[in-house]
């Protein structure tokens, strides 16, 4: 198996398990799963705590932990994303609508949407790292057209997080974020939005997929152990932990990435291997013609 695939694997389903153990911990939704719509969720604390073990159990499933095949963790994957989706369309967006107290033109109130919306994008990318593994008896990678459909959106849904998070780096001053020891804090405020927007779209419609992605990877690693683990060791407790959260966020941002990257030779092999197949079957029947 591909060492990138198999490291994104676990970096995403490590987010997935920081945020069920969350749940479980402060008996809650984390905003950025559940909003304050409905309000009876937050009111319930069997929900997140039920919900929280199951996001456990699934994160720890797609990481490979539990011994199952390829197929179950890949419609594992594939049920996570569903249900994420479910949850945009069924909270945020009518708590966005109707309950949400500010500006809908403020980019900032999408964040937490947009977390979301890249949670979805990246469990359907996860669940296309484990078509080419396959078990069922004729099915490959990307063999199919809803496959080949769930990954397209899956990377639409992770790419416009990615571009839109860039943005905020010029909407709003994020420079109090960068590190001092970094330096010239205004400058990597403006360089990382630029390449998170750069690279977001580079990644949508595949322009240099695999080494675009590897930097992607490389930049959200970089920022979450030298940016947000030591911000989230100074106060764990800020925002009922939401900087720990947020750390997790980049450490699940980067294990898309990492397999993004990997995504083009996987196309690549598959149709080496078909014109290889077409080949050679073009030279049997000359032969037969020549008999």
């Amino acid at each position: 198996m591909n060492k990138l695939i198999k490291t994104g694997r676990l970096f995403f389903s490590v987010g997935i398990v920081a945020y069920g153990v969350q749940q479980i911990i402060i008996k809650d939704f984390r905003p950025q799963i559940v909003p304050g719509f409905p309000t009876w969720a937050h009111t319930i604390a069997a929900l997140p705590i039920v919900t929280g073990v199951i996001m456990v159990v699934v994160g720890l499933i797609i990481a490979g932990v539990f011994k199952v095949s390829d197929d179950i963790r890949k419609k594992t994957a594939l049920y996570l994303g569903f249900y994420f989706l479910a949850l945009i369309i069924v909270s945020h967006i009518p708590y966005l609508l109707f309950v949400y107290p500010h500006k809908l033109s403020h980019l900032g109130s999408w964040g937490d949407v947009l977390k979301e919306l890249a949670f979805t994008g990246g469990a359907f990318v996860i669940a296309g790292s484990f078509l080419h593994n396959s078990s069922v008896p004729g099915k490959n990678n990307f063999s199919t057209s809803a496959d080949r459909k769930l990954t397209l959106i899956g990377r639409i849904f992770f790419c416009t997080t990615i571009i839109l998070f860039g943005c905020n780096h010029f909407a709003y001053d994020i420079s109090f974020m960068v590190p001092r020891w970094y330096g010239m804090p205004t400058f990597w405020s403006y360089f990382g939005g630029a390449a998170l927007i750069l690279s977001g779209i580079a990644i949508l419609f595949k322009i240099y997929l695999k080494p675009v992605a590897l930097l992607l990877a490389l930049m959200l690693f970089l920022w979450f152990i030298s940016l947000h683990v030591p911000n989230a060791i100074a106060d764990p407790y800020a925002g009922r932990g939401n900087r720990v959260v947020s750390a997790f966020d980049a450490l699940l941002f980067c294990g898309v990435a990492l397999v993004l990257s990997q995504f083009r030779n996987q196309t690549s092999s598959k149709i080496s291997k078909s014109s290889s197949t077409l080949n050679m079957e073009y030279e049997s029947s000359l032969r037969n013609e020549r008999v």
